[in-house]
């Protein structure tokens, strides 16, 4: 795409500049020209209160644009105050105000050979920006080209020693970053421990306590924030005295939590009584050394130092606080692992400092008082009409996005002098990528095998080494940074490890071998030029989370994750929401070989059950292309860590992941995880077990009982703790215990019509016939009877399953006298006072026995009439269980009632809040064979759904198809259910994050 005007040896400013070469846009057509523009009304509202949020009229966006991507641009990007001439009315004005700034700092800066080249680089960077190829991070959609602070980077690190005046320091850095909606992090291992003496003969706080202080400056300003959260990391080292105290730290509270909660403190995330627990507000991580991952496997003891002096002060067993560490992951999902010895050897400024700490994604790690600005490419948009990826398309945009990346920082403004100082001196850049998931799937490769984890290294390996190419070239144009030549052998030494990793690789299929070819010779390149020009940036990529940017350029996935579900939640133009299907599975499908009638099939088959087992045709070996991170087909935990193996030998950073454990994980296997990633190269690893966090809205009541059983005392597992010789006085509670549903089960759908209203009610049975679950549903409902009912049939299924008799409920329900009453259409049941004393006579006949029954005075049509001819009720002879019986009853009288096509009605398990605690989900989707199509003419399987309760995201759908709980917090904005974004959480209604993305 462009080439320097000269290859002469680099002194600073002694080539004239780059020469752009015009590749996506048109010459005589701006881009803009060549697309078509719409109209489109941003109202957004809280589903929860009905409130209006938002509501901005009349945006204009281009017509191939989601609904969901112009709705979160709108919100979140467009400035000016609402109703007022200067706000922004549509994406031409957003994308002219940041663009613009760029060209004209690069023309200032003398990165452009002539004026023609700055014309073309403005028009390619707009046409990339309006077809969603890439994005930049958030703060640059801010604040580029406004009369604020010209703010670009999202990431920083701070730095403070062991001095008051730096503690109070950090408090203020750090308080004026989330004040920005950014986030910080940094290493607290120079503070002396809580063990030493200070220079007055008293005893050090420690660290620990000054994180008291901070925690409570980010969650006031949290709650004070308009945009995003205060995001936070902080780290210790392993062989700091008070690392044992460090790691408890979140594991106490949790156990706070939970004691306050039980006694009846409003301890859900944002309730009135979560602020008097203390370090919710950063993510811990523990910074250990080979040093120390070699005593764990050896068992051998480790010494901890003293700050001022490095002499061992005390010795403790490896394996013991190693298992620590995992047992306190295990009940809180903190601490994560840093291992500093690997982030070191990739560092290519050493000869500055070390690097110590991360931002609070754990993707950017380089120098204290530095930051990062970031943009990720997406991935989709370079695969090819035959699924191959697009290699030199690929190179072209990473060039042109690395020198705008690098122009941002002649303009940028920063929190603070250090920060600013150390970033123009280094030049620290974060190029990434989303939608890999979706890449993989396209191209019928699994993310969790060989050829799936080879186009990913090598996709990786092509962006970074480009990146450092083009920062060469232009070295060799303005210059290097400014702390290069003291670290010019460091650098380039890391340069050689890069390119001889790219040498390992294997590939695994044509596709990945001519992607790894174009990126060999990209690190030849580098190699190269950068012992003629040296670099003009000291880091060049790194992968985060992509929450926001990720809606605004309609990615399927975000960062470096899998798919999150095979169906998806999609707002439609004019208002209303419609489930489908994946447009990357049919797409899939074809690659893999299947012809039009199979992948019809099977698209039918995965809106129906959300996932590809037994889907009819389907090759069992083909499943492993459609895992996700969620539902039936789960990605097992090593399947992640393997994945980011695969990719962190080619990034300057790391990767922002969380690795995802279900419940019933061990203390082990979270030890292995951590000890697995340490081997395979990765620079940090977090983890997250299901159902592990107390103090927020998460998941079913059922996990946190059990949990709650589970972690008595500390919290762990049942292999989790080693037994020690203490006495122990147990309280005897007695308890009602939980009979759970089965995921598959038996159900019984009955139409019925009482004084004219008609309604449906499905009720569930276990194995052995015992009813379990109801649900009610009554034709033209309003929201709020909706909700009653809905209410009305989890609280009764809690109880049946809990032990409550059904013939208690048909005591206290039978007789009630309101509207609607009368006739019915039920033969059994011709009058009726009320629907609750129909709804309850049905299930009388349907569920209890005859003499449970006949003590309540309820008798079957078949046995009134037998009374009338014998004198008798009795039956002669009943055959067959409960179960037996309905079996063979009608189940599917919905759907002859409606006279609708193919509506399948079933009743499954263990859903997320609300009807998961019942242990009810019910699903109604219409499988319409004739395919919807959407904006850009993609065939689109839709399967309007009118499920129990109203999904608002695609979290909030895949908890009611699979049955299983999506265990992440709520948004604070829009009330809808997030999900996982790298290790922070995204929301798909309005594109608020929880991190620093």
């Amino acid at each position: 795409m462009t080439e320097t005007a000269s290859t002469s040896a680099g002194t600073t400013g002694a080539q004239p500049g780059l020469k752009i070469e015009r590749v996506f846009s048109t010459e005589g057509t701006h881009p803009y020209d060549e697309i078509t523009w719409e109209r489109r009304d941003v109202v957004q509202t809280n589903w929860k209160t009905g409130e209006t949020v938002f509501e901005q009229r009349g945006v204009e966006f281009p017509d191939f644009w989601s609904v969901n991507a112009s709705t979160i641009v709108t919100t979140k990007y467009f400035r000016g105050a609402v109703g007022t001439p200067e706000r922004e009315t549509g994406l031409k004005q957003l994308i002219d105000r940041v663009v613009g700034k760029y060209v004209e700092a690069g023309v200032a800066n003398g990165y452009f050979e002539t004026d023609t080249d700055a014309e073309v680089f403005e028009h390619e960077m707009t046409w990339l920006l309006v077809h969603q190829y890439f994005s930049f991070n958030s703060p640059v959609w801010f604040n580029v080209g406004t009369k604020s602070p010209q703010q670009v980077s999202a990431c920083f690190i701070l730095s403070v020693d062991d001095s008051m005046d730096s503690i109070l320091n950090w408090y203020k850095e750090e308080g004026f970053i989330f004040k920005g909606g950014s986030g910080a992090g940094l290493n607290l291992s120079r503070i002396r421990s809580s063990k030493e003496l200070l220079s007055s003969g008293g005893t050090a706080s420690g660290p620990v306590s000054f994180m008291r202080g901070a925690d409570a400056s980010a969650g006031t300003i949290k709650s004070g924030g308009a945009t995003r959260r205060a995001a936070k990391m902080v780290v210790l080292d392993v062989d700091h005295p008070d690392i044992e105290e460090f790691v408890e730290t979140k594991w106490r509270e949790e156990d706070k939590i939970r004691a306050l909660r039980d006694a009846g403190f409003d301890m859900d995330l944002g309730g009135k009584d979560i602020t008097s627990v203390q370090y919710q507000n950063a993510n811990n991580s523990v910074r250990v050394t080979d040093e120390f991952m070699r005593a764990v496997e050896d068992g051998t003891e480790f010494g901890l130092r003293a700050r001022k002096t490095g002499e061992v002060i005390e010795t403790v067993d490896a394996r013991q606080l190693f298992r620590k560490i995992s047992e306190a992951a295990w009940a809180c999902a903190d601490p994560g692992l840093q291992y500093d010895d690997t982030i070191n050897d990739w560092h290519t400024n050493p000869e500055t400092g070390r690097i110590t700490a991360s931002n609070p994604c754990s993707e950017y790690m380089s120098l204290d008082n530095s930051s990062c600005n970031l943009a990720s490419l997406n991935l989709l948009k370079f695969l090819k009409d035959d699924d191959t990826f697009d290699a030199e398309l690929f190179v072209k945009a990473t060039e042109l996005i690395i020198t705008a990346m690098d122009i941002s920082i002649c303009f940028a403004d920063f929190p603070t002098e250090a920060i600013g100082a150390t970033t123009r001196d280094y030049r620290q850049l974060g190029i990434g990528y989303a939608n890999l998931g979706a890449l993989l799937m396209a191209m019928g490769l699994g993310y969790d095998s060989d050829g799936g984890r080879s186009m990913a290294a090598t996709i990786t390996s092509l962006m970074t080494g480009t990146s450092y190419r083009r920062s060469a070239e232009l070295a060799g144009i303005v210059g290097p940074y400014t702390g290069y030549a003291r670290n010019a052998e460091a650098h380039n030494r890391v340069m050689r490890k890069h390119q001889a990793a790219n040498d390992t690789v294997r590939t695994m299929h044509v596709a990945d071998a001519t992607v790894h070819k174009a990126a060999t010779a990209e690190w030849a390149k580098v190699v190269e030029l950068g012992k003629v020009n040296g670099f003009r940036n000291a880091q060049a990529s790194v992968l985060a989370p992509t929450g926001t940017i990720g809606f605004m350029m309609d990615c399927d996935t975000t960062g470096i994750e899998p798919d999150f579900s095979l169906v998806k939640f999609k707002k439609l133009v004019g208002g209303g929401s419609m489930q489908i299907v994946n447009q990357t599975i049919p797409r899939a499908l074809k690659k893999l070989g299947y012809d039009e009638e199979k992948i019809e099939a099977i698209v039918a088959y995965i809106a129906e059950h959300g996932h590809v087992v037994d889907a009819p045709g389907l090759k069992p070996e083909h499943y492993e292309v459609f895992d996700t991170a969620m539902g039936e087909r789960a990605l097992a935990p090593m399947g992640h860590v393997k994945m980011m193996a695969a990719c962190q030998p080619f990034l300057s950073g790391a990767i922002s992941k969380t690795v995802n454990l279900p419940e019933s994980a061990t203390v082990e296997e979270i030890e292995d995880i951590y000890l697995q990633s340490w081997k395979l190269g990765l620079k940090a690893t977090a983890i997250y077990r299901d159902n592990c966090k107390v103090g927020q809205p998460l998941s079913d009541g059922g996990g946190k009982a059990k949990k709650d059983a589970e972690s008595a005392g500390r919290g762990a597992s049942e292999a989790s703790l080693e037994t020690k010789d203490v006495q122990v006085v147990e309280k005897v509670v007695y308890a009602p215990t939980r009979k759970r549903l089965p995921k598959s089960r038996t159900s019984r759908t009955t139409s019925f019509t009482v004084g004219g209203a008609e309604g449906y009610m499905i009720s569930g049975a276990h194995d052995d016939g015992e009813l379990g679950e109801i649900f009610l549903k009554l034709g033209k409902q309003g929201s709020t009877l909706a909700g009653v009912m809905d209410a009305f049939s989890i609280a009764v299924s809690i109880g049946l399953q809990y032990g409550v008799p059904l013939e208690t409920y048909v005591s206290k329900f039978t007789n009630l006298r309101f509207e609607p009453a009368g006739l019915t259409d039920d033969p059994d049941v011709r009058m009726s006072q009320s629907i609750m004393d129909y709804i309850f006579r049905r299930l009388a006949l349907d569920y209890m026995s005859f003499e449970q029954r006949s003590m309540l005075g309820i008798y079957s049509a078949e046995e009134r009439q037998r009374h009338l001819e014998t004198g008798s009720y009795e039956p002669i002879e009943e055959t067959g269980s409960a179960a037996e019986l309905m079996e063979d009853s009608s189940v599917g009288r919905v759907a002859e009632a409606r006279n609708e096509p193919s509506r399948i009605e079933t009743s499954d398990a263990s859903a997320g809040r609300g009807a998961s605690e019942a242990s009810l989900e019910t699903k109604e989707a219409t499988i319409d064979p004739a395919a919807s199509h959407d904006s850009e003419g993609h065939n689109e399987r839709s399967v309007p759904a009118t499920p129990a309760k109203t999904a608002h995201t695609s979290a909030e759908l895949l908890e009611q198809i699979t049955g299983h709980a999506v265990d992440s917090p709520l948004c604070m904005t829009c009330g809808t259910k997030m999900r996982p974004a790298g290790s922070c959480y995204v929301c798909e209604g309005c594109g608020s994050t929880s991190g620093c993305s």
